[in-house]
């Protein structure tokens, strides 16, 4: 069912392209937004593996509090993490539209291993989104550890977009 979800929001993305469109399709950033407390924030679509409800997962001793445990996707163990609190904006709230996000990762150089599941209080749209309308991070962001790989600029809002390397990083 939440493959159907995607599969609709990549029906809807057609046609919502943001920002001057004839230079071609290299231009264009696929985005998937979502929103985690009162922000909205998007990453690449291609480092998606899959979008999930909430599922049973199992708390493990001595990792950050932002870790909630590990779950099992068909065979496969990874770590779930609680984005509100990797973001210090409290605790996520299970609710209808909580899902996990499941990223791949395929990067070992940078201590990227496998893939790992993130907790967003809900989706929002796919965003095709022009490369020139994405600034770099504020100098002031930058002392985040790097989350952050630009601001989106849209007509009526900014969209945070995440670093898919820096989420995957595993501190623990």
């Amino acid at each position: 069912m939440a493959n159907e979800k995607l599969e609709q929001i990549l029906q809807k993305q057609k046609s919502q392209i943001v920002g001057p469109t004839e230079q071609g399709d290299d231009d264009i950033v696929q985005l998937v937004g979502f929103i985690v407390g009162d922000e909205e924030y998007a990453i690449p679509i291609l480092n998606i593996q899959e979008i999930i409800k909430p599922i049973e997962y199992t708390r493990v001793p001595g990792v950050p509090s932002y870790v909630l445990g590990v779950f099992n996707m068909r065979g496969n163990v990874m770590p779930l993490v609680d984005l509100a609190q990797r973001f210090n904006l409290g605790t996520s709230k299970i609710t209808s539209q909580t899902r996990y996000i499941v990223l791949r990762g395929d990067t070992t150089s940078i201590g990227i291993r496998g893939s790992a599941g993130f907790v967003i209080d809900r989706l929002t749209e796919a965003i095709k989104i022009h490369k020139s309308r994405i600034d770099p991070p504020p100098e002031t962001l930058l002392r985040d550890k790097g989350m952050i790989y630009g601001i989106g600029k849209r007509d009526d809002s900014i969209l945070t977009i995440l670093k898919v390397e820096a989420l995957l990083k595993r501190e623990f």
